[in-house]
């Protein structure tokens, strides 16, 4: 476990060194979430009632989605690890004495919490002091105040955990390139990354709730503004500790059966 530890804290203070680059995110961030949240209430001007969110709960769960982007961007993967498939250097990374998928999952999970760290907080600071209905607002209650955080980690497990999954298949790909952009475009759409899940036509919405997908931001941030709660929330929290298992699960299977047989190119 010690080595692990030290591998998160190596990854997660060397994200830390960025600090112009976090700046500039949340400069970006404050555009996108405002040119967001100005969008949509043109919408709700022309038709308030078609809506199935509050303007201020989607308020807020526009500025959740930016505070927290760096621990939910579906875009983002460590090029290091596909350089390192890619390039035949995993040869050195199958030496050592760990578990490589462990590994990979610490490196992972340390590099966007250093980014949010630097970014969350002032976003958060301003969000919540922008007028109504603009701002964020506090949770929806007590309940979903508590639920969460433990939601929260939860869905950014389960990103991981999907991460992995990418990770792992360069073994069978030529380049990664192609991979990853179908898997950012369907991670974005059906996590709710793009539109909140509650915008999808009703049929289709327990079909997206029950993806893998909809465990990582959109559960979190619909129990924070209170769209989700009571049985319902302790289900949605319920559903992301199954996928995470079996995410995890099926990446450890994958990874054993890729490394155990590994050609390396030009070596």
């Amino acid at each position: 476990m010690r080595k692990y530890l030290s591998f998160f804290r190596i990854r997660f203070l060397s994200g830390l060194q960025y600090r112009a680059a976090a700046w500039a995110g949340v400069a970006t961030q404050f555009a996108w979430g405002g040119m967001n949240i100005l969008m949509y209430r043109a919408f709700y001007r022309a038709g308030a009632e078609n809506f199935p969110m509050e303007f201020d709960s989607l308020s807020t769960y526009i500025w959740l989605q930016q505070a927290l982007l760096a621990l939910f961007m579906a875009w983002y993967f460590d090029n290091d690890i596909f350089d390192s498939i890619t390039s035949g250097s995993i040869s050195y990374e199958l030496c050592r004495p760990c578990d490589l998928y462990t590994m990979w999952f610490v490196k992972n999970m340390a590099v966007r919490l250093s980014r949010v760290v630097l970014r969350c907080f002032p976003i958060l600071a301003v969000a919540v002091l922008l007028p109504k209905p603009y701002g964020m607002t506090l949770p929806g209650s007590v309940t979903a105040g508590l639920l969460f955080p433990l939601s929260l980690i939860l869905g950014f497990l389960v990103l991981v955990a999907f991460s992995m999954l990418i990770y792992i298949s360069a073994f069978y790909t030529i380049s990664p390139i192609g991979i990853r952009i179908l898997a950012t475009s369907v991670v974005e759409f059906f996590a709710g990354a793009v539109i909140p899940i509650p915008f999808f036509p009703t049929w289709l919405q327990p079909i997206m709730n029950a993806l893998p997908f909809a465990s990582m931001q959109n559960t979190p941030f619909l129990i924070y503004t209170g769209h989700v709660g009571g049985q319902e929330a302790m289900w949605a929290i319920f559903l992301q500790a199954v996928w995470l298992v079996v995410l995890v699960g099926i990446g450890k299977i994958w990874i054993r059966r890729a490394t155990r047989r590994v050609v390396l190119q030009g070596g």
